[in-house]
């Protein structure tokens, strides 16, 4: 048992340690159910961001989801092959091309919602109702106040945010 101060739990037991466990173990139900559709996080990131903020170049996009060029171009090319996405050239030249989400698109981040909301009520099965209430509204806080200070909590958009 830890002899720390009196009363206190062991500090393998404290947040600083449970929450990247949690975070691993949420990660992987998520990604196991996204495999199963053929995707992965990148794949609902971008899908979330050409819904929620309109067409976007491909580099414009690759940074918005938090991405290098060279990380996000095989996700659009396979979101192109599957027909969730539109590319149309903007520039005379036709060398520059805008990303957007169609109507397939849309339907198939409704499905990767609803895969990410079940992988969260996988991880959270052992919490009542209001508990998953309270734990997200304290995860929303501690994030905001780490966004605060360092920049770094928040989610880069509303599909993580949802997931």
């Amino acid at each position: 048992m830890y002899d720390g101060r009196k009363g206190s739990p062991s500090p393998l037991q404290q947040a600083i340690h449970l929450l990247p466990l949690a975070g691993e173990a949420a990660e992987l139900r998520l990604t196991q159910r996204l495999a199963e559709r053929g995707m992965t996080r990148a794949h609902l990131t971008m899908l979330a961001a050409l819904a929620e903020h309109g067409p976007h170049a491909k580099p414009d996009l690759a940074a918005r989801c938090g991405l290098s060029l060279t990380d996000a171009l095989p996700v659009v090319a396979s979101l192109l092959a599957g027909r969730l996405v539109e590319a149309f050239p903007v520039h005379i030249d036709r060398r520059h091309e805008v990303v957007m989400v169609n109507a397939a698109g849309r339907e198939a981040l409704d499905l990767l919602h609803a895969e990410a909301a079940a992988a969260q009520d996988d991880l959270l099965r052992p919490l009542t109702r209001g508990e998953r209430a309270q734990l997200n509204a304290l995860l929303r806080r501690v994030c905001a106040a780490a966004d605060r200070t360092t920049g770094a909590g928040a989610p880069r958009t509303e599909a993580v945010a949802q997931s």
